[in-house]
């Protein structure tokens, strides 16, 4: 009971059979309320499940692959630009244009989807919409990365006598590399939230956005709280992934956490 208790208190080391029976609990608790006190409207676990089993057979499978695919290859080109401007930041003449794209995460993607269709078409047009969507994050938050390093780590690199440039690779790319796997990882769901949003305007290729419309439209809740929890499942998996990476790039990473 007194481990049990502890749970209540703050920053408290509990063990993981503690945590696990909690998760039980919580876990028993929501399929509780789920079933019996939410209501009819909402979709029930068995209802979930069939209708899971008959888009399954109706091609959900391809669907989630198109969608999976889009999503890595977007979230690849909108890394790779922003780490590009991020660390250009190291040099004086990037620093306006970062800041001033920083800023484009406040615009929506309705009223720019017009633009972009005149530009491409098809898969490509989806890739730049969320390209663009997700490029704002990025490059705001791989910005404060590479601006927050203490000045204390790029004298010591200097006392080393490390050349400029050295100390960019040194300190900035694999001094901070867990961080930046951190910022992926957030923004990889955000990606999944764009991404039915994007497959839902721009239907060419189909993809779970694009099967979330057709169900929607004749109000078939179970299916699309179905396909709602494949996503879920995934992007969950994803994330372990992405995680289980970086523990292997940056093993230093977890080493002084406090809870760990």
């Amino acid at each position: 009971m007194k481990q049990i208790l502890s749970v209540f208190q703050p920053n408290k080391a509990v063990s993981s059979n503690t945590l696990r029976f909690v998760a039980g609990f919580q876990v028993l608790a929501f399929l509780v309320f789920w079933l019996y006190l939410t209501p009819n409207i909402i979709p029930k676990p068995l209802g979930i499940f069939n209708a899971w089993l008959h888009l399954w057979e109706e091609g959900l499978g391809q669907e989630l692959y198109t969608s999976f695919i889009l999503n890595l290859e977007a979230m690849a080109v909108a890394t790779a630009i922003s780490l590009f401007l991020a660390y250009g930041t190291v040099l004086a003449f990037f620093r306006p244009i970062v800041e001033l794209l920083s800023k484009f995460r406040f615009l929506g993607l309705l009223g720019l989807t017009f633009i972009f269709t005149l530009m491409v078409a098809g898969a490509n047009l989806k890739i730049m919409i969320l390209v663009f969507g997700i490029s704002g994050f990025l490059i705001t938050e791989f910005a404060v990365i590479v601006s927050s390093i203490p000045k204390e780590e790029f004298d010591l690199a200097r006392t080393l006598r490390m050349s400029e440039w050295r100390i960019v690779y040194e300190v900035i790319i694999l001094g901070q590399a867990d961080r930046v796997f951190n910022v992926i990882r957030t923004n990889m769901a955000i990606g999944w939230t764009m991404l039915t949003m994007v497959e839902g305007l721009v239907r060419a290729e189909g993809g779970l956005g694009t099967l979330i419309i057709v169900q929607s439209k004749y109000f078939k809740l179970d299916a699309v709280f179905a396909i709602q929890i494949t996503i879920l499942l995934v992007a969950i998996l994803q994330d372990y992934l992405i995680g289980v990476i970086k523990g292997l790039v940056c093993p230093y990473a977890n080493i002084a956490m406090e809870k760990k």
